[in-house]
């Protein structure tokens, strides 16, 4: 017999394996693995001169390309975080960037972070499918915990949060210096076993019959939410 005062026993969980994708391929969005060379001339033009992208992020903005490519050379050759570029089909070119971090398979716990998407990916279709595709691969390959976390005064990320169906946990204070200022973090998590309603909530949301011509979306993300 199990002593739950100890914990809910998982009995048939294995931790998942650590390798992880060099791509994800959507309808409307393709994930690809970091990689400097291919993805830097896109990715400066559709940052340059987007210094509000970076506010809360721990690097930028870049002044000038060569502080770009710094940046981002260092990031290709990261693990964890592990980072990809963001390809929106309907645009035809890299509009942003998105990492894996804190990965901890014995855990079966795993984050979302550095999310730097340009104007031009934001709030689309397919800057949404982008999140959705990274967690479908997380939960498919077994992690448990699908963690978002954010400086607590980006009401946009913490929006965002919400808007995909994450259940805020707390906010950690004076958790970070960041750029010389304070960073109280707000903690965010999705599970395993919420997930299967939330799949079928992206999947919805996603089917072409939901936008118009102008990719203007007839229903909302939330309306799809099962009662």
């Amino acid at each position: 017999m199990s002593d739950e005062r100890l914990g809910i026993p998982v009995p048939h969980w294995t931790p998942p394996s650590e390798p992880l994708p060099q791509m994800l391929d959507g309808r409307y969005v393709m994930l690809e693995r970091l990689d400097w060379k291919k993805h830097e001339a896109a990715l400066w033009e559709a940052f340059a001169g987007q210094d509000g992208v970076w506010d809360f992020m721990p690097a930028g903005p870049f002044s000038d390309l060569p502080a770009f490519r710094a940046w981002g050379q260092s990031n290709e050759r990261s693990t964890d975080p592990l980072f990809f570029a963001i390809f929106n089909k309907d645009a035809g070119t890299w509009q942003g960037v998105a990492s894996y971090l804190r990965i901890a398979p014995a855990a079966g716990s795993i984050e979302v972070g550095y999310i730097s998407f340009s104007p031009a990916l934001q709030k689309t279709h397919a800057a949404t499918e982008a999140m959705y595709l990274m967690m479908k691969w997380a939960f498919d390959e077994g992690y448990r915990r699908y963690e978002w976390k954010c400086n607590d005064l980006n009401l946009a990320s913490k929006g965002a949060a919400k808007r995909f169906g994450f259940t805020y946990e707390g906010t950690f204070r004076q958790a970070l210096v960041v750029k010389g200022r304070n960073r109280d973090t707000a903690w965010f998590s999705l599970l395993d076993n919420e997930w299967p309603e939330k799949k079928l909530m992206f999947e919805r949301w996603l089917e072409p019959e939901n936008f118009d011509e102008h990719s203007v979306q007839s229903r909302t993300l939330a309306s799809f939410v099962q009662p």
